[in-house]
């Protein structure tokens, strides 16, 4: 198996994996010990799923999570510069995308080590997919401010990204998904679409588009439920 250091994605809730991951996945995930992950106790989980005979006691794991601290960080890729495979993974989806990971393949391709990425489920990719909006020109936004004043001033900002014809994405902490939709729709334009993507490729997957007046009438709730938020024109 080549040296490199394998971005492995992870499945999106419970989600099957045979739904959402090539078996050569599987096959890479046999070959390497030492994995850098985001939780522990969530990979040790997905690495049994993928292989019920896999030795997760000999696995070696290095966490990086948003506490890491960079010196932290200086040793992890030690087993990989020491001629060993080694694999990234996240908590969901794939790594280094509004993840953590980023960081360490950061240091990779500055020591310009192989890097490869896997096949695997992007909530950001599927959400657009879906959604009915311009797919050549988005941003990824991450989180809004929680701050109710900074938050009005970053949906005016992409209110603006949407007058120049690009998608607008963002995320929320799933219990806060019923203010966002009603601070969108106390704030936005009300003839602009939102779209709202819970439980992607989970058996209660929902992909909503729908103008934000019609929001604004009530009749959702995604309270405690993983999802995505796009708005554009």
């Amino acid at each position: 198996m080549e040296s490199a250091l394998y971005l492995i994605p992870v499945t999106l809730g419970e989600s099957p994996l045979e739904r959402v991951l090539p078996s050569y996945n599987i096959e890479v995930i046999r070959g390497i010990r030492y994995f850098i992950v985001e939780n522990v106790r969530s990979a040790r989980r997905f690495l049994k799923r993928c292989d019920k005979n896999i030795d997760i006691d000999s696995l070696t794991f290095f966490t990086l999570d948003e506490h890491t601290r960079p010196e932290e960080m200086r040793d992890y890729l030690s087993p990989l510069l020491a001629g060993n495979p080694m694999g990234v993974v996240s908590e969901a989806g794939c790594p280094a995308v509004a993840d953590p990971g980023a960081d360490v393949v950061a240091m990779a391709q500055s020591r310009g080590l192989r890097v490869i990425p896997l096949v695997g489920p992007s909530s950001i990719l599927l959400s657009l997919m879906a959604s009915g909006f311009n797919g050549q020109s988005f941003a990824f936004h991450g989180y809004l401010p929680v701050d109710s004043v900074r938050r009005v001033k970053k949906l005016h900002e992409l209110e603006r990204g949407i007058a120049a014809g690009q998608t607008q994405i963002f995320i929320e902490t799933p219990y806060r998904n019923n203010k966002l939709i009603a601070d969108i729709c106390n704030t936005v334009k009300r003839n602009l679409r939102l779209c709202v993507a819970c439980d992607l490729t989970c058996e209660n997957e929902t992909v909503t588009t729908r103008r934000v007046d019609e929001w604004s009438k009530g009749g959702y709730d995604y309270g405690k439920r993983p999802a995505i938020f796009l708005l554009y024109h």
